[in-house]
């Protein structure tokens, strides 16, 4: 066989072909989906400025349609690792949080920080090292895009996982006054000096009358103490002692059936964010935040990994220490609490709202819906004259909780791609004139009017 040769001009052609075409590849952090209105994104690039952000990051905002003037914030925070932040992109197109955000005039942000695969989570879950700085700069650049300028100023409400936890958590122990609730799933930030440790966050008083929930995987250290995630506990706690032995209005949430992913942890996290919003927006823009009612408040003792369960009571019912109880804002939440550290099954009685515009061209069916606050939306149902013929999607894609109709990610996000509300009927026949019906199914199974 003759060897294979090539000139120096072929091989530099060789080696530019290679690399134009290694530079097409996309980015890991591409963008997805297009943010088009009620979404909008800014994005920013990494800086080398000491001080400032050195992860470029996307914002993706969605404001609810027909809002007049925002109320607030939901910001749903990802996670440390590239798989993590990348399922940040999807954040704002949840439709079940969406329904939160919509209840309470509220937009959705979902940050997406692109941190490299193994580099250090710490350069931007911890807000002093510039995330803090873009996450508001965001909240401008957001604001003047959507006509929302108050977006800039309107108090927040924090969900976090992982190192979005402690982004979260630290967040309300730097700026209390912005912070309407947070809640914190398997993370919590540094409150105590330790060895290589963060710089432990200072508590004002402020802080400690934000509604805060700790809420963690029973794996992660409490009834599992072995395995990757199994420190999660020990730091969660010291948090939780030290918020609540200041007074901290804050509880623990142990799911009994996850480790690190987030599980069912939803359907708990948006009817206590409910509670919360309601209690705590101001009627009118600009206003303090307002105060927790005493007098609605529910404690218990704290429970983690224990076999018996002892049921919140109202607070000037309750006889234990109050520095070891949980608190939790209203009966409501108390009841759902408890179903939760029991099984996670929060029980639901209300419909999803039906899906409304309804339109058929050919075959293609398309539809809009809206997510049922309580328990989301798992599916929809698709009659031809009254008969069923499909389900949508045949089969919900959830493999770490309920079926839900948009999938989940590690971090509590929806699955790219987004799957449609559009179907298809194959069966129909060229000419005929069928009518249809679509029916949207939440996640415990109740069907829309």
């Amino acid at each position: 066989m003759k060897p294979l040769t090539r000139s120096p001009r072929s091989f530099a052609l060789l080696v530019l072909a290679l690399a134009t075409a290694l530079c097409a590849q996309p980015s890991p952090y591409a963008v997805f989906p297009a943010a088009e209105p009620p979404y909008y994104r800014a994005k920013y690039e990494a800086s080398s400025t000491p001080g400032e952000l050195v992860y470029a990051a996307n914002f993706t905002v969605w404001v609810p349609p027909g809002v007049k003037v925002l109320r607030g914030v939901i910001v749903h925070q990802h996670g440390c690792g590239e798989g993590s932040c990348k399922s940040g992109l999807t954040g704002a197109y949840d439709l079940h949080w969406q329904a939160l955000a919509k209840q309470h005039d509220c937009a959705l942000l979902s940050p997406a920080y692109e941190q490299p695969d193994k580099a250090d989570c710490q350069l931007w879950c911890d807000p002093r090292k510039g995330s803090a700085v873009a996450f508001q700069r965001a909240l401008s650049d957001l604001g003047a895009q959507s006509g929302h300028p108050e977006l800039a100023t309107v108090p927040w409400a924090l969900w976090g996982h992982s190192g979005g936890a402690n982004w979260a958590g630290a967040m309300t122990l730097l700026q209390p006054d912005r912070v309407a609730a947070a809640w914190l799933r398997s993370g919590a930030p540094s409150v105590v000096a330790a060895p290589g440790k963060p710089t432990p966050y200072a508590i004002a008083d402020a802080a400690t009358q934000v509604p805060l929930m700790c809420n963690l995987g029973t794996q992660e250290g409490v009834t599992v103490r072995e395995g990757r995630f199994a420190g999660v506990w020990g730091g969660v706690e010291t948090f939780f002692t030290t918020m609540r032995a200041q007074g901290a209005l804050i509880a623990v949430a142990v799911d009994p059936l996850t480790s690190h992913e987030c599980g069912n942890q939803r359907y708990l996290a948006i009817p206590w964010f409910d509670a919360c919003l309601t209690a705590r927006l101001p009627a009118k823009l600009g206003s303090p935040l307002r105060s927790m009612s005493a007098s609605a408040a529910f404690l218990a003792p704290l429970h983690a990994g224990e076999p018996k369960i002892v049921a919140p009571v109202p607070a000037n019912k309750f006889s234990g220490p109050k520095e070891k109880s949980i608190w939790l804002p209203n009966e409501a939440s108390a009841r759902a609490w408890t179903q939760y550290v029991t099984d996670t099954a929060v029980t639901d009685t209300t419909p999803p709202p039906a899906p409304t515009q309804v339109r058929v061209t050919g075959r293609q069916l398309t539809w809009i819906a809206e997510a049922d606050l309580e328990s989301g939306l798992a599916h929809f149902i698709i009659e031809r004259d009254g008969q069923l013929i499909a389900t949508h999607p045949e089969k919900s894609n959830n493999p770490r909780g309920r079926p839900i109709f948009q999938g989940l990610q590690y971090s509590d996000t929806p699955n790219q791609p987004l799957v449609p509300m559009t179907f298809n009927d194959a069966t129909a026949a060229a000419g005929q004139h069928y009518t249809y019906r679509v029916i949207a199914v939440n996640t415990v199974g109740l069907r829309s009017h």
